[in-house]
């Protein structure tokens, strides 16, 4: 097929064979409707898309390929109406057929067949009208005859695919409109929720998560492909590329969260927060800023969900705390020498991390329990904190994960 949507040049094809065109075209248009009527049928038969769609009546069908016809007729015999466009029936067959849903496929073979019955209208009327006198010249031409209509099949697509295109970005700016809405709290309006859920194609209740990932820079590239990803394992979501992150919401069904981020880990090329489940749509607001803080616990690429994270969820959330929380839990401790600094403070992570106990906080740092006890008496001395004790405990422990997170 012809990658240009320009008509071929009447000069393309001999004078006699031009003459012939011009004669059978005049003879044919005259069954026009017999040749509508025809290709009806044809395309009926042979494409179901349109049958099954169901968007197409059978008269409106048959107009819009008697349209095409006339005019295919039209060109080839070089009596195309003055100001009129060759292709104009081609271009709006590619737009409403792209509205309505056709796949391109069938609409070009639907095309094809309509070539066919305009070269077998021809051929035909050379011999049963004019006894074969054109047959040679006819045949002559059958090139210019497919270049003309390669050519107004090239127009359609290029229509087509500008209206999937325009259609596509109005869609897109249709269900960004919705999850902006929805953003912004507005969920709770029942009409709205209805709305937005056909839109995102979602449930407008039931199980849910909110998933952001930070897009720091115009090159981050923080989620590839999470809808296809999810759906890979049956999983409904829907995203939405915004300048500053990426949004999700995620269906979980009979899923549990965990499954469902699992499943994402895949896609996961950045920072990603996922807020704790939600079960209507007027809880995607607050879900949102959720999921924005648990993204912002994470320092390296992964899926933090929020109630795995609380404790660094509350640091980030008060930034300017941290500095402080770090000097109270330490105390003199953070005037030791760096070397031996960080080997206290590795001591006290792994007793907190074993329960208290000096014996398996040893086995973690490969040492004797009496150099533990030891370090962690010198620790609770400069610290005048004591591990045992539930509070200090706490306060020693969002230390270490301040210091982390420094």
């Amino acid at each position: 097929m012809s990658t240009s949507a320009e008509s071929p040049a009447p000069t393309d094809v001999s004078g006699p064979a031009r003459q012939a065109l011009r004669t059978l075209s005049r003879a044919l248009l005259e069954n026009l409707e017999s040749l509508a009527d025809r290709l009806t049928l044809k395309v009926l038969q042979y494409e179901p898309a349109y049958a099954q769609l169901g968007i197409t009546s059978p008269d409106e069908l048959r107009e819009n390929l008697r349209g095409n016809i006339e005019r295919g007729i039209q060109s080839l015999g070089g009596v195309v109406p003055d100001g009129a466009d060759p292709q104009d029936t081609s271009r709006q067959t590619g737009r409403l057929r792209a509205r309505e849903g056709v796949p391109l496929e069938a609409v070009l073979r639907a095309y094809r067949l309509g070539g066919r019955v305009i070269w077998e209208g021809l051929l035909a009327t050379s011999r049963e009208r004019f006894d074969g006198y054109y047959d040679h010249e006819l045949l002559d031409a059958a090139g210019y005859v497919w270049r003309v209509i390669d050519a107004s099949s090239a127009a359609l697509v290029d229509d087509y695919r500008l209206e999937e295109a325009r259609l596509r970005s109005q869609e897109l700016s249709k269900r960004h409109a919705f999850l902006n809405a929805l953003l912004e709290g507005r969920g709770s309006d029942p009409g709205l929720a209805q709305e937005a859920a056909t839109a995102l194609g979602l449930p407008t209740s039931g199980p849910m998560l909110c998933v952001v990932a930070p897009v720091d820079t115009p090159r981050d590239d923080p989620l590839r492909s999470p809808r296809d990803v999810l759906g890979n394992q049956g999983i409904v979501s829907s995203w939405h590329v915004r300048p500053s992150d990426i949004v999700g919401l995620v269906a979980l069904g009979d899923r549990d969260p965990a499954t469902a981020l699992d499943a994402l880990g895949p896609a996961v090329s950045g920072r990603v927060g996922a807020s704790p489940v939600i079960t209507t749509l007027a809880q995607v607001g607050d879900a949102y800023t959720l999921a924005q803080t648990a993204a912002r616990t994470l320092t390296s690429p992964g899926v933090a969900f929020l109630d795995d994270r609380l404790p660094e969820a509350l640091l980030v959330g008060s930034p300017q705390l941290t500095t402080r929380l770090s000097e109270v839990a330490f105390g003199d401790l953070l005037t030791l020498p760096q070397q031996e600094r960080d080997t206290m403070l590795a001591t006290l992570e792994a007793v907190i991390d074993s329960g208290g106990s000096p014996t398996h906080a040893a086995q973690r740092l490969y040492c004797h329990r009496n150099t533990v006890i030891y370090r962690l008496q010198r620790i609770e001395s400069a610290t005048g904190r004591r591990v045992s004790e539930p509070r200090d405990r706490l306060l020693l422990t969002l230390g270490l994960l301040a210091r982390r997170r420094g």
